[in-house]
């Protein structure tokens, strides 16, 4: 039988993926941490991590004791607010997988109210160029534009937003207003790199017009908005980005128009953790501001 408390140790660890920031955590110093871990893994046999550039990272056995770990965890957090009445201080850590233009203009602007309503939680924001898929652990949870199709998740549709063509009034003035979508080709275009294109939910131009191709490129969202906004040409850009920039006016509006949707998607062992829950809040009041 292990000591019960060493599975607090192993969360933690599990949690931060490295020794020095989980005895921080814990308020334990790194040797009694790594003392912990090695006592736990001699109970139960395997090996629960393998390291990897700095970082220690679930084995399949590691992967299967979180599971069991974390419904030790909220038992027990369940059985505190229970038999207290008190609501538990929601801690611990959350890895969040989004698009680098939804965590800056979206997410961003509501990152201190959370903060203060939940400061035991660490929120790890990644945008790198395609989505971490919580499938396989490499997040907890992502927002994604794509409902996936596999995988051992949970996935709920959070709310649509809209997309329209935008350009700078100077632009504009400089190379005329295009009558047609037919008339883009006669524009400069602003988009994607097309190999980079971590989604086709972000392949715009073709559906604004088929064979449209952009000369002025890039992988950012927030590249595209900034190089628009000043005058280098025309581009699909968010209404949650470019709506509230009094640099940009909107182009053939009435003619086009594209719809997408943010899917909530998290780890099927994760989904009733009560700092998941908070955060899943959390992004649902985030959207819900697109309506305003």
């Amino acid at each position: 039988m292990f000591d019960w408390d060493d599975l607090r140790v192993f969360l933690a660890v599990a949690r931060t993926r490295k020794i020095a920031p989980a005895a921080r955590a814990l308020g334990i110093d790194a040797t009694t941490i790594a003392r912990r871990l090695a006592r736990l893994e001699r109970t139960l046999g395997p090996e629960l991590f393998e390291m990897g550039a700095g970082e220690r990272t679930l084995t399949a056995h590691g992967q299967v004791l979180l599971h069991h770990a974390e419904s030790i965890e909220s038992a027990a957090l369940a059985a505190m607010e229970e038999a207290t009445g008190r609501e538990h201080h929601l801690s611990g850590q959350v890895r969040l997988s989004v698009a680098e233009g939804f965590g800056t203009w979206v997410l961003a602007p509501g990152l201190a109210d959370f903060s203060r309503r939940h400061p035991g939680i660490r929120l790890d924001l990644i945008t790198a160029s395609g989505f971490l898929n919580p499938s396989k652990r490499e997040a907890d949870m992502a927002v994604m534009l794509a409902r996936p199709q596999r995988g051992r998740l949970s996935v709920r549709r959070m709310g649509d937003y809209r997309l329209h063509l935008y350009a700078s009034p100077a632009y504009l003035a400089q190379a005329g207003a295009p009558g047609s979508t037919a008339a883009l080709r006669g524009h400069v275009l602003v988009g994607y790199v097309p190999e980079f294109i971590f989604s086709p939910e972000l392949d715009y131009l073709d559906e604004v017009e088929a064979g449209l191709e952009a000369s002025l490129r890039a992988t950012s969202i927030n590249m595209q908005h900034r190089m628009i906004a000043e005058g280098a040409g025309i581009g699909v850009l968010p209404d949650f980005i470019a709506g509230r920039d009094s640099a940009l006016v909107p182009v053939m509006a009435d003619r086009v128009e594209i719809m997408r949707s943010f899917w909530l998607v998290t780890h099927g062992d994760l989904k009733k953790l009560p700092r998941i829950a908070a955060v899943a809040q959390w992004l649902q009041e985030r959207i819900e501001t697109l309506k305003a």
